[in-house]
């Protein structure tokens, strides 16, 4: 697949594909909705993050409740445990450091205690609208399935992207991959069949 494919396949997924809707533009709640999110399904982690935001929604009320409280807040989220420690570190280190603002670079963002690239690429397009290719598994598995890149990890698939993908799809790439890939180009037993893309994709031809 080459960048003129690529073209008529994200023109494909814009008007196939249902993106996921990301109400939350604020920076610091976008941020703690990623923390939740790592290894937890959706709709968990938006239940989780509303129930949180309601008793604080910003570093300064957040440390101002018990870490239990925001344990109960958060729960059944994957490691809720760890995730709740995790939060009450960024948000004394966001008000410490960068005086209560989350960072908008990445290289920034990855200095947070359990923060990613996944993760600092989320917070800098959906919240500040700047350019990052956020890669997590559906990314990664898609863009090689397709033959757009040939990468062994998340890394490198996203610097692969960095210099292959034309930045205009760089903020947009993630939303549509993640839905795609949810629905049709499944992990297992994708639904090649009735995909319109197949005739573009590596994995199938």
């Amino acid at each position: 697949m080459n960048n003129n494919d690529i073209k008529k396949v994200i023109a494909i997924l814009k008007r196939d594909v249902k993106k996921r809707k990301t109400p939350n533009k604020d920076p610091y709640r976008v941020l703690i909705s990623c923390i939740l999110s790592l290894r937890t399904k959706d709709t968990v982690t938006k239940e989780a993050s509303m129930r949180l935001f309601s008793f604080a929604d910003n570093p300064y009320d957040i440390l101002k409740l018990p870490l239990s409280k925001i344990r109960q807040a958060i729960y059944p989220v994957g490691f809720y445990r760890r995730k709740a420690e995790t939060i009450k570190k960024v948000s004394r280190i966001l008000l410490e450091i960068y005086k209560g603002k989350v960072p908008d670079e990445i290289d920034e963002l990855l200095k947070l205690p359990g923060l990613g690239r996944k993760t600092a690429n989320l917070v800098v397009t959906v919240a500040y609208k700047k350019q990052g290719i956020c890669v997590d598994t559906h990314v990664h598995r898609i863009a090689n399935r397709w033959g757009y890149v040939r990468t062994t990890s998340p890394y490198e698939t996203e610097m692969a992207l960095r210099e292959k993908l034309p930045s205009r799809y760089w903020i947009i790439f993630n939303d549509l991959l993640v839905a795609y890939g949810q629905n049709l180009c499944r992990p297992i037993s994708p639904k090649c069949h009735i995909c319109r893309i197949s005739k573009y994709c590596f994995f199938f031809t």
